[in-house]
């Protein structure tokens, strides 16, 4: 007799399994269908690892090289080399405008230009320089008391032959640098083709030695208020003209856009610098003064100096009404405007001409 043996284990699950394969077959397909939803669920909704950022260092870049330095003569506020060049010594060289001294050397390159009545209604040039080097300079002529006192605000040496008596006075006070041609006649020379006393000349050669040795090596002073210029778009002073005293010197300026200056006419013709050409400032100041006739040696102008007065500043083809101001003989003129403001002046030559109030006029288109 046989024993019946059991199944086993895995032939019973087999055995099962195939009496049972559609019921596997869809519990299969359900654990299959079932897994790939829970990856797809963790793949769309697993958030994106961080990119790994690695610091790159940023190029260093070359430092900017910084803007060089710009210096101004203080006269002319014009550009000038160094910071030395600031506080050259500054020359005052009294020149003669009667007509036979016409046409005069050393005008065009200077930086202020004072022009007043000497006397007669000839008028005469109170010329500073810096900067300026002008070789042949002249005709030199007399000094008088309103010259001494314009330049006293620019610490400047005063080249010039003798003078009324109020002028010597004042400039031989020991105050001032005086570099007179009755005490320096090597320092001037008279030329041969004019005749006395419309023909002494000097030159910057000898002025600078005569400064040197006197120990006139700068000078310290406050110009004017300077700014650059600019041709304007609305011109509305092109042709100015400035009676001064007679046809002889009363002179028009003609506004040059290209060159932003005022070309100078006097007595109807070109005023022309005999060796550099046509006189062309960058401003012209019309500049209102009380003037009266006093006896000293002789009959002479005098011009109030200190104080104030109505202007007209003459610059980039403007006309601005302004105020001039002297608090004092030592102090720098300055010009404002009505509501007090100071009116700086372009870069450049200035010609400022003192036009007696009642006597003088100024007009422009």
């Amino acid at each position: 007799m046989h024993e019946n043996k059991k199944p086993g284990l895995w032939s019973r699950l087999r055995q099962w399994t195939h009496r049972h394969r559609v019921i596997v077959i869809s519990i299969s397909g359900v654990i299959v269908i079932a897994a790939a939803t829970v990856v797809a669920f963790v793949l769309l909704n697993q958030k994106p690892a961080e990119a790994q950022t690695v610091a790159i260092p940023a190029a260093k870049l070359p430092e900017p090289a910084p803007e060089p330095v710009k210096y101004y003569s203080p006269l002319s506020g014009s550009l000038v080399a160094d910071q030395a060049s600031t506080t050259a010594p500054v020359t005052g060289i009294m020149i003669e405008n009667s007509p036979d001294a016409r046409p005069q050397s050393g005008l065009k390159s200077s930086g202020v230009v004072f022009e007043a009545i000497a006397e007669g209604g000839i008028t005469r040039f109170l010329v500073l320089y810096q900067q300026e080097k002008p070789q042949m300079v002249g005709p030199v002529r007399s000094v008088r008391l309103y010259d001494v006192d314009w330049l006293a605000a620019f610490n400047a040496s005063l080249a010039h032959v003798g003078g009324s008596a109020a002028a010597l006075k004042e400039v031989r006070n020991g105050s001032y640098r005086d570099i007179d041609q009755f005490f320096n006649s090597g320092s001037y020379w008279r030329a041969t083709d004019r005749y006395a006393p419309h023909n002494v000349y000097t030159s910057f050669a000898k002025l600078d030695a005569l400064n040197a040795k006197k120990g006139f090596t700068s000078s310290a002073f406050t110009g004017f208020t300077r700014v650059d210029g600019k041709a304007s778009t609305a011109p509305n002073a092109t042709q100015i003209t400035i009676k001064i005293s007679s046809a002889l010197y009363n002179s028009t300026y003609a506004y040059d856009a290209a060159t932003n200056t005022y070309i100078k006419s006097q007595a109807g013709a070109p005023h022309l610098d005999r060796e550099e050409g046509q006189i062309a400032p960058s401003v012209v100041v019309a500049m209102r003064v009380n003037e009266t006739t006093v006896f000293e040696d002789g009959n002479r102008e005098s011009i109030a100096t200190t104080g104030s007065g109505a202007a007209t500043i003459f610059q980039n083809g403007t006309a601005t009404a302004a105020t001039w101001t002297k608090t004092s003989k030592t102090a720098q003129i300055t010009f404002t405007d009505a509501a007090g403001v100071d009116i700086p002046l372009v870069r450049g030559q200035t010609w400022i001409v003192a036009v007696p109030n009642g006597k003088g006029d100024v007009s422009w288109l």
